[in-house]
């Protein structure tokens, strides 16, 4: 072959290289925009041919508006509390100055919670359930990986109350609160403990069982090697049963942390806890003509935050975790 045939065939391998790449990074990007694209354009197309009680369902322009009104409020009401301790500390250095004696007090602002207040409100709620979850899981999961014979005993239980729905959990959560938290000075109030308690018991389950799943399915190449060392039973764990059970563990984790953020929405709103489920709650009860869009805005965020939560919990795995091949699916 010539030269002169050789670079035109050249350069159209070189092309077809170049848009094999270009291919290559645009569908992660191009796809997703694509996808989004075409659910905001169903979303205005259906919403235009809703009527509802409260009016016409909201399309994207109009939850953009509430989403903007909600951020607006925020900042009001964050103005609205630094001048009221702003006054209350004018007020108190003018007693103080009449009279040295005096022990200023300073009351809090008791202002309705913003949006964004309710938001920080649900994600400290759902942590602390999840974590109150995670802490009894995981050891009990080792455990019951390890010796079959406590397995077969709980297992009869975790079959059991797995699939109870967290409404039905809630009036019985409510009531043993209310009889067994009774205090004159509460660190927490009781419907954040109803509302925390019903998520871990919701969060409780996927994690023992994925983490008893994982500690059972240890390499026996690596059981062998901890007798062949005379590790001990707390050695033997740490460093051969946590490391090689970390994927099955976090799998579990990711799949509490998901299903703890569903049922804390449901919690919020019957047990009146503040929050993005006594927000929604709140504005279905307003019954207002802005109160569609606002909910749809409350929808929304609680899938975004749904997602980002998701995503931590997969990071914090890569950190922890021998497998860097975890994929953000």
């Amino acid at each position: 072959m010539s030269k002169q045939a050789a670079i035109p065939l050249i350069s159209e391998k070189q092309k077809l290289v170049d848009f094999n790449k270009f291919t290559g990074l645009a569908k992660p990007i191009l796809l997703p925009i694509i996808g989004l694209v075409l659910f905001l354009g169903l979303w205005n197309g259906m919403a235009k041919n809703i009527d509802t009680s409260l009016g016409q369902f909201p399309g994207t322009a109009a939850v953009w508006e509430q989403a903007n009104v909600l951020v607006d409020e925020h900042y009001a009401q964050q103005a609205r509390a630094s001048e009221f301790y702003e006054r209350q500390e004018k007020r108190n250095a003018e007693r103080v100055a009449k009279d040295p004696n005096y022990q200023p007090k300073i009351r809090d602002f008791t202002g309705a919670p913003t949006f964004f207040e309710q938001i920080w409100t649900s994600l400290y709620t759902v942590m602390f359930g999840f974590v109150m979850a995670s802490v009894i899981a995981v050891p009990l999961g080792i455990v019951c990986g390890l010796s079959k014979s406590t397995y077969a005993a709980i297992n009869p239980l975790i079959q059991l109350f797995k699939p109870i729905s967290p409404l039905a959990w809630l009036p019985l959560v409510t009531m043993v609160v209310s009889a067994v938290y009774i205090t004159d000075d509460p660190m927490f109030s009781k419907s954040f403990i109803t509302s925390a308690a019903t998520v871990a018991l919701c969060c409780l389950w996927p994690t023992l069982i994925n983490t008893a799943v994982g500690v059972s399915s240890i390499d026996k190449d690596l059981v062998n090697v901890s007798k062949v060392l005379r590790l001990n039973p707390l050695q033997h764990v740490l460093k051969i049963v946590m490391p090689s059970s970390i994927p099955a563990i976090f799998t579990g984790l990711r799949l509490s942390l998901g299903i703890g953020w569903m049922v804390l929405i449901a919690a919020e709103m019957l047990a009146q806890n503040p929050g993005l489920g006594k927000f929604v709650w709140d504005e279905f009860q307003n019954g207002s003509s802005e109160s569609l869009a606002r909910i749809m805005v409350a929808v929304l965020t609680i899938g975004i935050i749904g997602f980002i939560l998701d995503r931590l919990m997969l990071q914090l795995q890569k950190w922890v975790s021998w497998d860097k091949t975890a994929t953000l699916r």
